[in-house]
């Protein structure tokens, strides 16, 4: 028959018995539930969690938050999109990909619409884009304020021409193919 560790009284074999660390295993059971049965193994894997997702924040996908109307309606104020970092890594931007540029010396990222591609001449006109002399079909794009440009404009090896989808209050340029950081997912 087994004895209670603190009264020394013996003790039937299916009672429970108080043990003098009961205590410590009852104040600590959140510790438990934190790490696990496990500390060390627990500690590791939360080192890996924690390089995966620099890792992939780093080199694959950064979380950005739309601050401004240019790009409505399609990208909202406040929004928080996606911004895929190997999207032209094997592939050349199109027209019509929405992307977020970061300019040389700065760490904002702008999210507008590539409408030109290299080796084009590009003027805009009364809000719409013209491409080689022909105006470009954007669903798109909403409004007319944007100040036309006074002519043509052609388009370098490595130059795209990115403007926002609100044309009331949009800015718009070339931008070199270096500044294009990834493309934006919906």
């Amino acid at each position: 028959m087994a004895k209670c560790p603190e009264s020394g009284k013996p003790v039937a074999p299916n009672e429970d018995v108080a043990h003098p660390d009961s205590r410590a295993v009852r104040k600590a059971w959140w510790v438990r539930l934190l790490v696990g049965r496990r500390p060390r193994r627990t500690f590791i894997r939360l080192i890996v969690v924690v390089a995966a997702i620099l890792l992939v924040q780093k080199w694959l996908f950064v979380a950005v938050r739309v601050t401004g109307r240019s790009m409505e309606p399609t990208l909202r104020n406040g929004r928080i999109s996606v911004l895929n970092l190997m999207a032209y890594r094997s592939r050349n931007p199109q027209r019509g990909d929405v992307v977020g540029i970061q300019l040389k010396g700065r760490r904002m990222i702008l999210l507008k619409r590539v409408v030109g591609l290299p080796g084009e001449r590009v003027q805009v006109l009364d809000g719409k884009v013209w491409i080689n002399g022909q105006p470009l079909p954007e669903p798109y794009a909403r409004g007319n304020q944007v100040p036309s440009t006074e002519r043509e404009s052609a388009l370098k090896p490595g130059e795209y021409f990115v403007i926002g989808d609100n044309r009331d209050i949009t800015e718009y340029g070339k931008v070199d193919r270096t500044e294009l950081k990834g493309k934006v997912l919906f």
